[in-house]
């Protein structure tokens, strides 16, 4: 079992060990967990393990993945996308066209406008944060079952739908 300290000490019943009873003790629990998360996440970044560790950060991953699994795209459909503002996007693709990871190219049928495109370059380099990052998942969730994982999964989906959703909620539209 890991040390354990302020951040971590559990329960009993393996939650975080509540400040006092009552009946928000399970969602008190609940946000010290999500932010010890948040801020292990943070340290770690998540970023895998080897050489490839801590090597993408989290936008440009963010960034690839989604050009990887919905192809070629332009920047309002990508911002849109991930929930980020036009100028966000512009500014974190910037270096990943730079080292030659995304490729801009013309729209197919307007040539006007512009699309971003995953490059054979991100695509490999992809692969291997992918590769990387599934290995440390592999090592953080060894000895839990399939079962467990799966479950984790799918409520850590769940949960980050939800977080999308109210956050799209407070946004004001964008103008076009």
């Amino acid at each position: 079992m890991p040390p354990q300290d302020m951040t971590t000490a559990a329960s009993p019943s393996g939650g975080a060990a509540p400040e006092h009873p009552g009946p928000d003790r399970l969602l008190d629990s609940l946000q010290h967990q999500v932010a010890v998360f948040a801020r292990r996440a943070e340290q770690t970044r998540l970023g895998g393990v080897g050489q490839v560790r801590n090597s993408m950060d989290r936008a440009a991953y963010l960034l690839l993945n989604r050009l990887d699994k919905e192809g070629p795209m332009g920047v309002k459909a990508l911002a849109a996308g991930m929930g980020i503002d036009s100028s966000t996007v512009t500014r974190q693709v910037a270096p990943l066209v730079d080292t030659g990871l995304v490729k801009r190219t013309s729209h197919p049928e307007d040539g006007r406008a512009v699309v971003l495109q995953l490059s054979p370059r991100g695509q490999a380099r992809l692969e291997e944060v992918r590769a990387s990052r599934r290995e440390l998942m592999s090592q953080v969730t060894d000895g839990w079952t399939e079962e467990e994982r799966d479950t984790f999964c799918a409520l850590l989906t769940r949960f980050n739908g939800s977080l999308a959703a109210r956050q799209a909620a407070y946004q004001p539209p964008q103008p076009d």
